[in-house]
């Protein structure tokens, strides 16, 4: 059985690449929406702009379900949370795809949506857990990556497929693909004691940490961004890019790419400098973004620009994400599901405004602009954060005992 224990410097444990199986998937369901929003609009009868909520919903369930089922899984084995999760996820894309009603598909949503956040929660642990203090922030990048590869991979190709066999198809597929995945990750997890090292009281008791809720700030604006655009994204490529519906998933795949290059960069560069990594990040989100509005006339630019828009904005993600779990202490279980929360709070916020701003007089143009002014606003945490120090140990690991390693994420009992 593979083990979770550290491998030679330079190579990641395998179990994190296990994890970013799941992680695929879960990326794939989350944004495959987001090309298929026509088609479930006119098959659901609502407008295109209320299909949105689709996406909204499943953020929303991740926000209440990550640290909700983090903490009500806290003494469960890690591994049967993430079987379980896996389980859960496959049957509501089962029942979306039997259903032709609006409120139970989006009810459906919520449910697998809670199920993620479970999985995340407990992956990030895991994987930052097996990585070590050095490699926190590729380990994170690493499984990060399914998600952004589900960028690159599973949305295009769930777009195309829903292009024509209709948006169920790819719910079915993933309703089957998760099964498998449960079944894969049942495999290769080692089964492990139950998480009994830390309570409650003390997941919550680490929150207390201003630098904590700074990183977890940034996550929130820049996913926020990022997504604000990217929800509306099929009507703006269409409709002013001139691209037709049918080439749009190549768009996605070309987001997609961005989006895993900007993860590994993230990854690479943000254990030695994450604040110089994130604000330069952040800003040329911004800066593209805004470019996206009157460049959009081209099939061209837009594409280059939506590449560009994921590139910058996915290489801040892997950085905070390994910035709050390594200021949680010795207690970052329910920090990882806050980072989770944080993300999808983002995407919730961001794709709500931006769906106002689509109907609004900004017409197609709204969508960007309000993901712009999100990525801007993600400088004032971020800067906040770097003059206020990223290297220092977090007050409660300090009076721990004898980790040296600041990150604190040293070897725990259930995951070695």
């Amino acid at each position: 059985m593979p083990s979770a224990t550290r491998p030679a410097p330079g190579r990641m444990p395998f179990v994190v690449r296990v994890l970013a199986v799941g992680t695929f998937l879960m990326g794939t369901t989350e944004f495959v929406v987001a090309g298929l929003l026509p088609e479930m609009a006119a098959d659901l009868n609502v407008s295109v702009s209320h299909a949105g909520l689709l996406i909204t919903a499943f953020a929303v369930g991740m926000i209440v379900g990550g640290p909700t089922m983090a903490m009500a899984t806290l003494r469960l084995p890690q591994r049967h949370t993430l079987i379980g999760a896996l389980a859960v996820f496959a049957l509501g894309h089962a029942l979306a795809a039997l259903s032709s009603s609006f409120t139970v598909v989006l009810t459906a949503r919520v449910v697998t949506a809670l199920a993620t956040g479970a999985f995340w929660a407990v992956g990030f642990v895991i994987a930052t857990t097996a990585a070590g203090p050095a490699s926190a922030t590729r380990a994170v990048g690493v499984m990060m990556g399914g998600l952004t590869l589900a960028n690159v991979v599973g949305v295009p190709i769930g777009s195309f497929v829903g292009h024509y066999t209709g948006w169920r198809g790819p719910f079915w597929a993933l309703a089957v693909l998760a099964a498998l995945a449960a079944a894969f990750i049942g495999r290769f997890i080692p089964r492990t004691a139950q998480r009994a090292e830390v309570s409650v009281r003390t997941e919550v008791r680490a929150l207390g940490q201003g630098r904590l809720w700074l990183a977890l700030g940034a996550a929130v604006l820049i996913m926020g961004g990022v997504l604000a655009t990217y929800t509306y994204v099929t009507p703006l490529l269409t409709e002013r890019a001139g691209i037709p519906a049918g080439a749009v998933p190549l768009v996605l795949i070309a987001f997609g790419i961005g989006a895993l290059g900007g993860t590994a960069i993230g990854g690479r560069l943000g254990d030695r400098r994450p604040m110089t990594t994130t604000i330069t990040a952040a800003a040329a989100t911004a800066l593209i973004l805004l470019a996206l509005i009157p460049a959009s006339n081209s099939p061209l630019a837009a594409v280059v620009l939506v590449f560009g828009m994921a590139m910058a904005g996915f290489t801040v993600n892997p950085v905070v994400t390994s910035l709050a779990v390594r200021f949680a202490g010795d207690a970052p279980t329910l920090t990882s599901a806050l980072t989770t929360s944080a993300y999808n709070t983002g995407i919730a916020a961001g794709s709500a405004l931006a769906g106002q701003a689509l109907d609004s007089s900004l017409g197609l143009s709204g969508p960007a602009l309000t993901g712009a002014v999100l990525a801007a606003l993600t400088l004032l945490p971020l800067i906040a954060l770097a003059l206020n120090g990223t290297t220092r140990p977090s007050r409660r690991a300090a009076r721990k005992q004898p980790r040296s390693e600041s990150c604190g994420t040293g070897p725990r009992p259930g995951v070695t």
